[in-house]
C-alpha cells in the first residue's frame, strides 16, 4: 500500500509552491478592459448597511461579478475628482479577487474601511486601528507573493489615514492584524500566539489586499475598528455591528484619506 507523508517533498505544502511568473493563465487585464471612467482611487467598504442608503440613487460605474450576484461599483463626485466606491465581498478570496479585477479597470489608490476582533482588551469598541502589516494566515496571499510570515501595507497609503484622523483629531492605533480564513477556527493556542506576536485584531482580508497591491504596484491602506473581543476566557460580542454612526464615520475617513493619495 502506497503510504504519504507531509514531512517529505521540497514542496510538501502546496501554499509554499509559490510561482513568480508575471502572468497568469487568466488574468483579469485580459477579461476586463480598463474604463475611461474609472476613477483612479477608490474605497472598499465592508459595511453594506452604510453603502445601500448612501448609493441608492448614485451613479453605478461597472458591476463586478459573482456567483452570489452583481456588485456594484459606485461613482462618488468629490470637489477634487470622483472616487470609486464597491463593496469588496467577505473573505481573502473573494475580496482579492475583485481587487484584482478593480486594478485591472484602472484604480490605482485604495483605502478599505471594516471592523475586525480585538486580541487586547484596552482597545474599545470602536477604536480605529491601522494595520501596518498583516500576518498570512490566509491562502490567498500565497500566489502573490513568496512565502513570509507577514506582508506589510503601503507605507503612502498609511500616512493618508493618519492624516486624515489627525486632522479631526481622532485617535488611533498603528499595529499589526492577524488574517485568517477560518473565523470558526481562532482557537485559544492560536489568539495567545498572536497576540504575543504584536497582532492587536483578526480579520479575513488584509494579507491578501496588501500582498496583492504589492504584486500589481498599487498603493492599499486600512482601516479598521474595533469589534468584538477575543482577549477574554469567553467570546463578547460587544454589537460591534450595530455601530451605525462609527461605521458611516469610517467610511466618510476612508473617502477622506483616499483623496489624500
Amino acid at each position: 500500500m502506497e503510504t504519504h507523508t507531509l514531512l517529505s517533498g521540497p514542496n510538501r505544502i502546496p501554499l509554499l509552491e509559490y510561482d513568480p511568473a508575471a502572468e497568469a493563465f487568466i488574468e483579469p487585464g485580459r477579461i476586463l478592459t480598463p474604463r475611461a471612467d474609472m476613477p483612479e482611487r477608490c474605497v472598499l467598504c465592508f459595511f453594506a448597511d452604510v453603502l445601500l442608503p448612501r448609493f441608492a440613487q448614485a451613479d453605478v460605474i461597472v458591476r463586478l461579478g459573482s456567483e452570489i450576484g452583481l456588485n456594484p461599483v459606485y461613482r462618488m463626485e468629490l470637489a477634487d475628482g470622483p472616487v470609486a466606491v464597491v463593496h469588496p465581498g467577505v473573505g481573502a478570496p473573494l475580496a482579492g479577487a475583485f481587487l484584482d479585477e478593480l486594478i485591472a479597470l484602472g484604480c490605482r489608490k485604495f483605502i478599505a474601511c471594516g471592523g475586525a476582533g480585538v486580541l487586547d482588551r484596552e482597545i474599545a469598541l470602536g477604536h480605529l486601528i491601522i494595520p501596518v502589516s498583516a500576518v498570512r494566515d490566509e491562502g490567498t496571499s500565497y500566489h502573490y507573493l513568496p512565502p513570509s510570515r507577514e506582508v506589510a501595507a503601503s507605507v503612502e497609503a498609511v500616512k493618508a489615514i493618519e492624516a486624515a484622523l489627525q486632522r479631526h483629531d481622532i485617535p488611533y492605533t498603528l499595529g499589526k492584524t492577524w488574517t485568517t480564513d477560518a473565523i470558526y477556527r481562532e482557537t485559544t493556542a492560536k489568539i495567545l500566539r498572536r497576540r504575543e506576536e504584536g497582532c492587536l485584531t483578526v480579520e479575513m482580508e488584509a494579507a491578501a489586499f496588501f500582498a496583492i497591491a504589492q504584486f500589481r504596484g498599487v498603493q492599499f491602506g486600512q482601516i479598521l475598528y474595533g469589534g468584538d473581543d477575543l482577549s477574554g476566557e469567553v467570546w463578547d460580542h460587544r454589537d460591534w455591528q450595530r455601530q451605525e454612526s462609527s461605521r458611516d464615520r469610517l467610511f466618510q475617513l476612508a473617502v477622506e484619506a483616499v483623496s489624500r493619495l
